[in-house]
């Protein structure tokens, strides 16, 4: 085996937008022996999550937790509200918009795609357009993602409630913030939103494993109206559990409960509201760092205007097969993992060499941003990669005026 660069000894740093770096004292919490989960601790733990967690979606809402990932999220959330030959709407800004439509075509729905490319938000006159034509009203939700993780692109929830009410359309509005809770700002109840999707890994800093679905009275409503939900799947057991066994129908996720404590009192001892801003904060020392770059090379933000960023994750374009050149160097040199282009372009085309993506959600302060900013900036000197001068220097200014 080849000696390993001398600058890639020490603790690696994960940059991707997801599973996000784990806080220790969330590792530590779940560092111990398998706990009973008929009785003790355990009960009083998960009922508590609950409050906390609506906290962090600001609702006063219903919350299901479910053992999976984000896609078991979105299937949880499908399952309870439409039945096969139900139509949905859903307006994409990137892979994982057209992925929950995928979901949704896979339990029997007809959808509706209104594809509005890689790098723009929805225009919500295409979508009203798209609703007035429904004179029926056979859309039975509307399928929306706020932060799309494979573009970068954050949606206006709000905005697109406005709509369908300013349509007069009954549409269900459910969002998928798996990338987005607790890092761009969301109001789940202000911007009423029926339905909320999110997961544990992302800004939550849990290691992937548990998945949320958080719903309102109307969405309970139509799940009451609905001819047969499979039992998994079903929110209402898990909302409202007569037995603790009942959140998770079946045995629980006991260590992911212990993390997720941790990470709630992490994430409340904070504020939710200085989360968002050192989330926002940090996002434009790197959009700085980014333009400078770009003043004299092929690195370009994929979303122009800030606006529509999310804080928590920045999709680059800087040329085949620049992207995959970086992406390795500083990985096998010094140890940072970048983000592929997901979705950018397909894996077989060379396209696909010239995205990449940062991950700048939960446990990130200002020192590890300026590391990742100044592994980057070895990593283009070391491939040749043309950039403009003062990324660091622009980064740096921004953290500094706070």
């Amino acid at each position: 085996m080849p000696p390993r660069p001398i600058a890639s000894f020490g603790r690696d740093y994960l940059a991707i937008p997801g599973p996000s770096v784990i806080p220790d004292a969330v590792l530590r919490a779940m560092h111990r022996a398998a706990p009973n989960i008929y009785a003790g601790e355990l009960i009083d733990i998960a009922a508590g999550l609950v409050p906390d967690l609506r906290a962090v979606a600001r609702t006063q809402g219903n919350v299901a937790m479910y053992i999976g990932n984000g896609h078991a999220a979105w299937e949880a959330a499908l399952a309870n509200t439409v039945s096969p030959g139900d139509r949905v709407l859903v307006p994409a800004t990137g892979r994982f918009g057209v992925g929950w439509g995928e979901m949704a075509t896979g339990l029997g729905a007809e959808v509706d795609t209104i594809d509005f490319g890689k790098r723009a938000p929805m225009d919500m006159d295409r979508i009203a357009e798209a609703l007035r034509a429904d004179t029926g009203h056979r859309i039975k939700a509307v399928l929306a993602v706020h932060v799309d993780t494979s573009t970068s692109v954050r949606n206006d929830i709000a905005a697109l409630r406005a709509t369908l009410d300013a349509v007069g359309h009954p549409a269900l509005l459910m969002a998928d913030c798996i990338a987005s809770l607790g890092c761009d700002v969301f109001e789940m109840d202000a911007w009423g939103v029926d339905v909320m999707v999110a997961g544990c890994q992302k800004g939550l800093m849990v290691p992937p494993g548990m998945c949320f679905v958080f719903f309102n009275a109307r969405a309970a409503a139509v799940r009451a109206a609905m001819p047969r939900v499979s039992r998994y799947w079903d929110w209402q057991p898990r909302a409202h559990p007569e037995e603790f066994f009942m959140y998770w129908n079946g045995t629980a996720p006991t260590h992911h409960l212990y993390g997720l404590r941790t990470a709630l009192d992490m994430l409340h001892g904070e504020g939710i509201e200085g989360v968002w801003a050192r989330h926002a904060l940090l996002a434009r020392a790197i959009w700085a760092a980014c333009e400078a770059w770009g003043q004299a090379g092929p690195l370009e933000l994929n979303v122009r205007d800030a606006q529509h960023r999310s804080c928590a994750v920045t999709a680059l374009r800087i040329g085949s097969p620049n992207g995959t050149a970086l992406r390795d160097w500083v990985q096998q040199n010094i140890g940072l993992t970048l983000g592929i282009g997901l979705g950018m372009a397909a894996p077989g085309d060379p396209a696909w060499h010239g995205f990449f993506r940062l991950g700048h959600m939960g446990h990130v302060n200002g020192h590890m941003i300026m590391g990742m900013l100044g592994g980057i900036e070895a990593g283009l000197a070391a491939c040749d990669i043309a950039r403009g001068p003062g990324a660091l220097d622009a980064a740096a200014a921004v953290i500094a005026a706070g």
